[in-house]
Parts: C-alpha cells; sequence; structure tokens
C-alpha cells in the first residue's frame, strides 16, 4: 500500500497556510480522517502499522481523540487487543481517560496517532499511561512530519516521513505575505 498516494487520492494531504495543534503554522496539513472515512483503506493503514509491532508482547493499543481514535482501534483490532483512548477534558484540556477505560498495572501499550508534528499529544498519553502503572513499548502513526529532534522511543514506526516546512507564528513568511493560517483540526490551539 502506498500511503503517500492515498492521502494524496483521499485529499487528506492538504497544502495552503495552516495553524498546527502546536501553534506552530505550515504550508502542508494532514487531514487523515479523509483517509480513515473509507472502512477498507483504514483496515488496510492500521494492519500495515498492526504488521509491525505483531511479534511484540502489547496487551493495549491506546490513541489520543480525535486523531487517533480509528486507526488505534483499527490497529486493536489487526492485533486482537483492547483499545483505549484519552479524550481533552477540563478547563486545562489535559488529556484523561473516561467511559471507564484505564490502565492495569503492569500493561504493555502501543500509543497510535494519525499524525505525529511535534508529538505532544503521544508525550502527553504516554505520561498518562505511565501515571497509572501502564508502559508504553512503542508509537505508531500514519505520518511522521516531525523534525530530527523528537525523540519517540524505545520504538517509532510510521508509514510515511514527510519534510514539512513548519514556523513560529512571528516568522511565518505566509503571514509575512498577508496570508491568514486556516486551523482544519480537531482541537482548538492552546
Amino acid at each position: 500500500m502506498n500511503v503517500q498516494q492515498q492521502l494524496e487520492e483521499t485529499g487528506a494531504h492538504l497544502k495552503g497556510h495552516f495553524l498546527l495543534s502546536s501553534g506552530l503554522h505550515s504550508d502542508q496539513y494532514f487531514q487523515c480522517a479523509k483517509l480513515l472515512q473509507h472502512p477498507d483503506l483504514a483496515e488496510k493503514v492500521g494492519r500495515s502499522l498492526a504488521d509491525e509491532f505483531r511479534s511484540q508482547a502489547i496487551d493495549v493499543i491506546v490513541a489520543p481523540a480525535l486523531g487517533g481514535v480509528i486507526l488505534g482501534h483499527e490497529v486493536a483490532r489487526s492485533l486482537g487487543l483492547r483499545f483505549i483512548f484519552g479524550e481533552r477534558c477540563g478547563d486545562e484540556g489535559k488529556l484523561n481517560f473516561r467511559r471507564g477505560f484505564e490502565i492495569q498495572s503492569g500493561e504493555k501499550s502501543i500509543i497510535v496517532e494519525d499524525v505525529i508534528t511535534t508529538g505532544g499529544s503521544v508525550f502527553e498519553l504516554k505520561e498518562l499511561v505511565e501515571s497509572q502503572g501502564g508502559s508504553v513499548v512503542g508509537f505508531a502513526s500514519i505520518v511522521d512530519r516531525t523534525s530530527n529532534d523528537v525523540n519517540l522511543s524505545p520504538q517509532w514506526k510510521s508509514l510515511t516521513k514527510v519534510q514539512v516546512n513548519t514556523y513560529s507564528p512571528s516568522d511565518c513568511p505566509l503571514c509575512a505575505e498577508g496570508s491568514q493560517p486556516i486551523k482544519p483540526g480537531s482541537r482548538k490551539n492552546q
């Protein structure tokens, strides 16, 4: 499966001027929901990521809502594992487990996200898993759009690595040209 081609064909790879959840600006955006809205493609992408971890001892797949929910479910289904997700709640918008979800002490997990740029959500979710006595043995994503300074260890598997320009709002050349960024994502900038 050529994931980059599927992202293009489904309209999930956008070009323009975007405000990312991290607060950075970018000339490209990945709206993986446009890919994952197709159940056959979601299943294939989930299976591809699951195959990267199939030989490991894993108890649960964990994802941040909203971007990782469909993908995390598909990875868990392919591996025959339980799936839970963290949601932003409260005034601070911190990730928490709700709906009766919990990690048991000693459970090993993989954190799944659609796109990783700064690693903010997955690092926050890792802290949540560890605070409940679990451990994170790996990370999985469709798109890796990180710079080289993001270290998701011990293991990180991504289906495609894309070099994308990101800018602080004060240094954004698109803003300097008079363009206004749009925020196509699911979460407010915090």
